[in-house]
């Protein structure tokens, strides 16, 4: 069983484990729990699994009427968890984070199941550091997670991520032709996440007439969050090189096509951009835990394989540093090679050595 969800960051290295373990037993079942009503129940199936919602919700940070039903949507989960491993009969648990997974684990783990929790960012998230004390190994993407978890369970893994994106260097005509692109325009690949980032979007919006004179092109995920308003502005702007799509679904595609990237710094995004090899300019969040979007994009920029710029900077600031990058060719190839090497392209077959190892 695999458990996590309630974003992309989530969701597609857990489906990314799923894939590498039915490539090596495909006589496997393997059945996902996710949180009802969040977008792990429209992606899961979507990869060809089955899954199974919990009514769980998120603690509110602040003080919240929702917060009144925490208790018994958790209880009702607790409850519905047990149901699910006594009919499923798990040999292991896979929990990769998000409050989805805590449920399920905190079961597994009381019936002495094996759990293995896979933590994708730098600063281990709540749901994980409560379920550390009996899970039996994390699979991790950073150093320094010995804060977090018993030092000697912690494996050095790297994220999971789509295997489509590992080779994409004969992609790129049919990755123009897909998208509509010039080919003779360089393409800047636009990425906020799957809900959207509202500081990039911003930041576009002030650039996007001047990335239009200099001659560029945008492939631009809005996110479902701003699509529509995005794209209303993009049509009254009379722009023909400004494309804003609320998802990309294809990203092997948009990423063969781009010759450099606009990324948040959410763990994903630093290990699929590390597996791309293209120049990649970071805007992390500002809004997350121990602020660890930052400390991902910095973990980059101190090995010269990616440029940042601040939440706070990025409206006025963002033409300024497109310009710097694409500008400077040398800087270009450096931070493409540079940010190659970051890469853990076997991260998901490791884990299923874990994971073996863990069943055995």
């Amino acid at each position: 069983m695999i458990s996590g969800g309630g974003t992309g960051g989530h969701i597609y290295p857990a489906i990314a484990i799923a894939h590498a373990w039915m490539e090596k037993h495909p006589e496997s079942e393997i059945l996902f729990v996710g949180a009802e009503g969040k977008m792990e129940m429209q992606k899961v199936p979507e990869a060809g699994y089955a899954i199974e919602g919990l009514p769980v919700a998120g603690l509110q940070r602040r003080l919240t009427l929702e917060n009144l039903s925490f208790p018994f949507k958790l209880w009702d989960s607790i409850n519905k968890a047990r149901k699910l491993i006594k009919r499923f009969q798990p040999h292991a648990v896979v929990g990769v984070g998000g409050y989805a997974s805590g449920p399920l684990l905190y079961v597994a783990q009381r019936k002495a199941i094996p759990t293995l929790i896979q933590e994708q960012n730098s600063y281990a998230g709540l749901t994980n550091k409560l379920l550390a004390k009996k899970a039996k190994a994390f699979c991790v993407a950073y150093d320094g997670m010995e804060k977090f978890f018993p030092e000697n369970r912690i494996h050095f893994t790297g994220n999971p991520v789509r295997k489509d994106i590992l080779n994409l260097s004969d992609k790129k005509e049919a990755a123009l032709k897909h998208f509509g692109l010039d080919d003779d325009k360089p393409v800047i690949l636009v990425l906020g996440g799957s809900l959207g980032a509202r500081t990039i979007n911003q930041a576009v919006l002030a650039s996007m007439e001047y990335f239009e004179e200099k001659g560029y092109q945008l492939l631009w995920q809005t996110g479902r969050f701003y699509f529509e308003e995005m794209a209303d502005k993009v049509e009254n702007s009379g722009l023909k090189f400004i494309q804003a799509l609320e998802f990309i679904k294809e990203m092997d595609l948009a990423y063969a096509a781009a010759d450099m990237v606009i990324s948040r710094a959410g763990a994903l995004s630093v290990s699929e951009l590390s597996l791309v090899g293209k120049p990649v300019i970071f805007v992390p969040s500002p809004n997350v835990a121990e602020d660890h979007q930052t400390k991902n994009a910095m973990a980059c920029v101190n090995q010269e394989a990616a440029l940042m710029l601040k939440d706070s900077e990025a409206v006025e600031g963002l033409a300024k540093k497109v310009d710097e990058l694409m500008s400077d060719t040398d800087l270009q190839d450096r931070l493409g090679k540079n940010i190659k090497k970051m890469g853990k392209p076997n991260a998901a077959r490791e884990i299923v050595e874990e994971l073996e190892a863990l069943i055995k």
